[in-house]
C-alpha cells in the first residue's frame, strides 16, 4: 500500500509519511496476532475517531532511495498539558541494523520540538537491548522501570525536545 503524502517528515535517508486511517488499519491487520495484541486499544480508538494528524495516526517509514516502506512510527497521542509526548517505532526484520529506527526516532523528536513539545519519552520492554541502543544513540536517558497501564512493566526513557 502506498501512503498518501499529505504530511512528510524528512530525515537524511527516510520520509516519514502520515498514514490515512485506512492504511493504519490495514497495516495493523497485517501484523501477526502477537504483534496485533501489542497495539494500544486507547490509541486505536483515538485514531479511528479523528482525522489523520501527526498526533493520532502513525507514519510509514519510507526509504527514500527505493520507495520501500521499511517500518512505522508514531506519537502515542498529542502532547500533554506539560508539553510531553511519547514516541513509538518499529522496523521490518529484513531491514534492521541499518539505522532506520534511530533515524525515524530522531525525526519524530525534531518534529515534536518544532511543534513546541518540551519533553519526548519512550517506553521499551525491560531487556530490549536493540531499542535501548536506538534511544541511547538519540540522546534519551533511561529513568528506570515504570508500570504502564497498557504495557505493564516498561523502561521509561526521556529526552528534552
Amino acid at each position: 500500500m502506498t501512503p498518501d503524502r499529505t504530511l512528510v517528515i524528512e530525515s537524511p535517508r527516510l520520509d516519514l509519511v502520515l498514514e490515512s486511517t485506512e492504511s493504519v488499519l490495514a497495516r495493523i491487520e497485517a501484523l501477526s496476532p502477537a504483534d496485533r495484541a501489542e497495539v494500544s486499544p486507547d490509541w486505536m480508538a483515538r485514531m479511528r475517531n479523528s482525522a489523520p494528524s501527526p498526533w493520532t495516526h502513525g507514519f510509514a517509514i519510507v526509504e527514500r532511495q527505493s520507495g520501500a516502506i521499511v517500518g512505522g512510527c508514531a506519537y502515542k497521542g498529542p502532547p500533554d498539558e506539560n508539553g510531553v509526548v511519547e514516541i513509538a517505532y518499529g522496523v521490518e526484520p529484513a531491514v534492521r541494523k541499518r539505522g532506520y529506527a534511530r533515524e525515524a526516532a530522531e525525526a519524530l523528536v525534531m518534529y515534536a520540538a518544532r511543534a513546541g513539545v518540551r519533553l519526548v519519552c519512550a517506553h521499551t520492554r525491560p531487556g530490549n537491548e536493540a531499542s535501548a541502543r536506538v534511544l541511547e544513540s538519540c540522546g534519551f536517558e533511561r529513568l528506570g522501570e515504570v508500570m504502564d497501564a497498557e504495557d505493564g512493566l516498561v523502561w521509561r526513557w526521556e529526552r528534552g525536545a
